[in-house]
C-alpha cells in the first residue's frame, strides 16, 4: 500500500459516510501553491494574487507553517499534507528552492467547513544569503500566522537546533512591544494562549529511541532534550534559557521522528518516487505526521476568541509585512487593531449599504409625514445597526459604531431633504395641473362678468378639495398650496375688481338668484327635517301602540298562566288528600286484620257428642 493511499484509507476509516461522495480535492482553492511573501533581495513583498485568494475564503482556518534549514525536506512534507506528490517545490540540489513564504489553500480532510492553510518557508541558514536578518523574519512571521508550527531539522535533537528554534526569544521582542512578556507576567502568557503547536519533526533520524537501556517514544526524547539543568552558574543559564523559552511559548509539543526515505543516490529524486520505492518505516511515519496535523489541529485564533479566516489572515499578512519592512515591531496588538480597523470599516460599508437597501424597499418618496419618514429611517437604522454589530471586530469603544451612527444621521438628514425636495416638485407639478384650467379660463375672460369673482373663488375651493384629494403629495403638501395662492392674490383681486364694475343690477339680479336658491335648498332642507320628524313621531305612535298590543297579550298570557298553575296545585291537593285517605284506610285494615289474628279460638265443649 502506498503512502497517498494509506492516507486515503485512513479518512475514509475516520470519515466512513464520506468514502461514497465525491472527493473535495485541493483544486476546489488552489490547484496549486503559490507565492503569499517574496523576499526579494531582503525585502519582504506580499503577492496581490495570493492576497486576492485568502480574501475570497470565509471559512475558519487551521494554519500549518513549517520552518527549518534549507534543503531538509520541508516541502516534501507539506505536499503531502495536501494529499499531493508534487507541488511546493522540491528541489534536489544543495540551492534552497522554496524563497520567501508559499502558501496552499486546501480543504480540511477531517474538519468539514474548514480552509487548511499550509505554508512553506524559505530554508534558513542559506549560504548564498549574504544577511540572514531574513531567517528571524520568517521564522516569526510563520510563528505569528499559524496555529501548528512544524520545526523539521535533521539527524537527532541537538544544542544547534535548540539554538535555531531560540530565535523565539527575539521573537518575544518583536511580539512585546506594550506588552510584558518577562516569563513570569500575566501577560506572557496571555501572548502565549495565541502561540501556535510545536510539532517538530526530525529528518534521517539515526539514533535509538531509548536512555538508559530503556525504549522511550519520540515525545519523551524531545522532551528529554528540552530538559532543564540545575544550578545557577552562568553556564546552566545559558544552557537552560533556550529550553525555558521553548517550554514557555510552546506548552503544546509533539515529536516525530522519519527514517531516511530510501537510498542516498534516490533522495533527491524523492517526489517523482512512487510510494512502494520509499522504506515502509518512512510511509508508516509520514502517514502518522499526516494524521496527527489533521486530527489534532486547532482553528488560528485571534484574541478574543476571534477566529480567522481569509480575509483576516490576509489583514494579518499584510500588518506583520507592513511593519517589518518599516523597521517596526510586528506587534500582535497593532496586528488586532489593524484587522479590527479593517473589518469595522467593511462592517459599516455592509450596514450602510443593507440601510440604503431596506430605505430603497420601503421608502416611497414623498411621504406624507415626517414621522412616516422618521419611522422607517429608525427602523432601517436598527437593522443597519444590527447588521454591524454582527459582523464588527473588536469594537470596545464604539468608536465605528458612533462613527456609522454619525453616517446614518448625514443619511437620515439627506433623505429628508430629498423628502422635501420632492414633496415641492410633486406638489408643484399638481398644482400646475390642477389650477392651469383656471389660469387659462381666467385670461380668457370666463370670470370677467357680475359674479365672477364669486365663481372664481367657488372654483378655487373646488380645486383646492380636488388637490387635497390627490394622495402622496408629501410634507410640502400646505405649504406649496399656500405659496401658489399667495402668488395669485393679485389675479384673484383682478377679478374682484372687474366683478364689482360691472352694474349693480344684475349684480343683485345675480345675488338674488344666488340667494333664492339658497333659501329654496334651505326650504327643501327644512322641510326634508320637517318629513323626516313626521315620519319619526309616526313610527314613535306605531311603536307605542305595538306596545300597548303586547303589554294586553302578556296579561292575559300571565293571567291563563296563572289559571293553569291554580288548577294543577288543586289537582295535586286532591291527589295528596286522595293518598292520605288511601293510606288511612289501609292502616285500618291492617289494624282489624290484626285484631282479628289475636282474639283467641272458641274451645270445643266437651259434652257435644261428634
Amino acid at each position: 500500500m502506498g503512502l497517498h493511499d494509506h492516507q486515503n484509507q485512513q479518512q475514509q476509516q475516520r470519515n466512513p459516510q464520506q468514502s461514497n461522495t465525491p472527493d473535495m480535492t485541493s483544486e476546489t482553492y488552489m490547484p496549486g501553491p503559490m507565492c503569499l511573501i517574496e523576499n526579494m533581495e531582503g525585502q519582504l513583498v506580499v503577492k496581490q494574487e495570493a492576497l486576492q485568494i485568502l480574501s475570497a475564503i470565509t471559512q475558519p482556518m487551521v494554519v500549518v507553517a513549517i520552518v527549518g534549514l534549507y534543503r531538509t525536506g520541508k516541502s516534501y512534507l507539506m505536499n503531502q499534507l495536501a494529499g499531493k506528490k508534487q507541488g511546493f517545490s522540491v528541489g534536489s540540489t544543495v540551492q534552497s528552492h522554496t524563497k520567501g513564504i508559499w502558501m496552499w489553500c486546501v480543504p480540511h480532510p477531517e474538519k468539514p467547513g474548514h480552509t487548511l492553510v499550509l505554508l512553506d518557508t524559505e530554508g534558513l541558514g542559506d549560504v548564498e544569503k549574504d544577511d540572514d536578518k531574513n531567517d528571524t523574519q520568517i521564522f516569526a512571521l510563520a510563528i505569528l500566522l499559524s496555529s501548528i508550527f512544524v520545526y523539521n531539522t535533521m539527524n537527532k535533537i541537538d544544542q544547534g537546533a535548540i539554538d535555531l528554534l531560540h530565535n523565539v526569544t527575539e521573537l518575544t521582542d518583536l511580539l512585546r512591544a506594550r506588552k510584558s512578556l518577562d516569563l513570569g507576567d500575566k501577560d506572557a502568557d496571555d501572548i502565549v494562549s495565541f502561540f501556535p503547536d510545536l510539532v517538530w519533526t526530525i529528518r534521517d533520524f539515526y539514533l535509538s529511541l531509548e536512555i538508559d537501556g530503556q525504549l522511550m517514544t519520540a515525545d519523551e526524547y524531545l522532551e528529554n532534550s528540552l530538559k532543564i539543568k540545575k544550578g545557577s552558574d552562568q553556564r546552566t543559564q545559558t544552557f537552560n534559557l533556550p529550553r525555558l523559552c521553548i517550554q514557555k511559548f510552546f506548552p503544546t509539543k509533539k515529536c516525530f521522528v522519519f527514517d531516511t526515505p530510501t537510498h542516498q543516490k534516490k533522495v533527491s529524486q524523492l517526489e517523482t518516487l512512487q510510494d512502494d520505492e520509499l522504506s515502509l518505516e518512512f510511509v508508516q511515519q509520514v502517514a502518522e505526521f499526516s494524521s496527527h496535523v489533521f486530527t489534532k489541529s486547532k482553528i488560528k485564533i485571534l484574541p478574543g476568541g476571534i477566529k480567522v479566516n481569509g480575509p483576516r489572515l490576509e489583514s494579518l499578512v499584510l500588518t506583520y509585512v507592513n511593519a517589518i519592512n518599516n523597521g517596526d515591531l510586528p506587534c500582535m496588538d497593532n496586528a488586532v487593531l489593524a484587522l479590527a480597523q479593517r473589518e469595522n470599516a467593511a462592517a459599516i460599508k455592509r450596514a450602510l449599504a443593507h440601510y440604503d437597501q431596506l430605505m430603497g424597499q420601503k421608502v416611497q418618496l414623498p411621504t406624507d409625514t415626517l414621522q412616516e419618514l422618521l419611522g422607517l429611517h429608525r427602523a432601517s437604522e436598527r437593522e443597519a445597526i444590527k447588521i454591524f454589530t454582527e459582523n464588527s471586530f473588536k469594537d470596545e469603544d464604539q468608536s465605528f459604531q458612533k462613527e456609522l451612527k454619525t453616517l446614518l444621521d448625514a443619511k437620515q438628514n439627506d433623505i429628508c431633504k430629498q423628502n422635501e425636495e420632492v414633496s415641492s416638485d410633486r406638489c408643484s407639478a399638481l398644482l400646475q395641473d390642477i389650477f392651469g384650467p383656471l389660469e387659462e379660463a381666467v385670461k380668457q375672460g370666463v370670470y370677467s362678468k357680475p359674479g365672477g369673482h364669486t365663481l372664481y373663488l367657488q372654483k378655487t375651493e373646488e380645486l383646492k378639495a380636488k388637490y387635497h384629494q390627490q394622495p402622496r403629495k408629501g410634507i410640502q403638501a400646505k405649504n406649496a398650496l399656500q405659496k401658489y395662492l399667495k402668488s395669485k392674490e393679485s389675479v384673484s383681486k383682478a377679478v374682484l375688481q372687474t366683478d364689482q364694475a360691472l352694474t349693480a343690477k344684475e349684480k343683485e339680479m345675480k345675488e338674488a338668484h344666488i340667494k333664492a336658491e339658497a333659501a329654496k335648498a334651505e326650504a327643501e332642507r327644512l322641510e326634508a327635517i320637517r318629513r323626516q320628524k313626521q315620519k319619526m313621531m309616526e313610527e314613535r305612535e306605531r311603536l307605542h301602540r305595538q306596545q300597548i298590543r303586547q303589554m294586553e297579550i302578556d296579561k292575559a298570557n300571565f293571567q291563563a298562566q296563572q289559571q293553569r298553575e291554580q288548577e294543577r296545585r288543586l289537582q295535586e291537593e286532591a291527589q295528596r288528600l286522595n293518598l292520605i285517605h288511601q293510606a288511612q284506610i289501609a292502616r285500618f285494615q291492617a289494624q282489624i286484620q290484626q285484631l282479628q289474628s289475636t282474639r283467641p279460638q272458641p274451645q270445643p265443649d266437651p259434652c257435644l257428642i261428634l
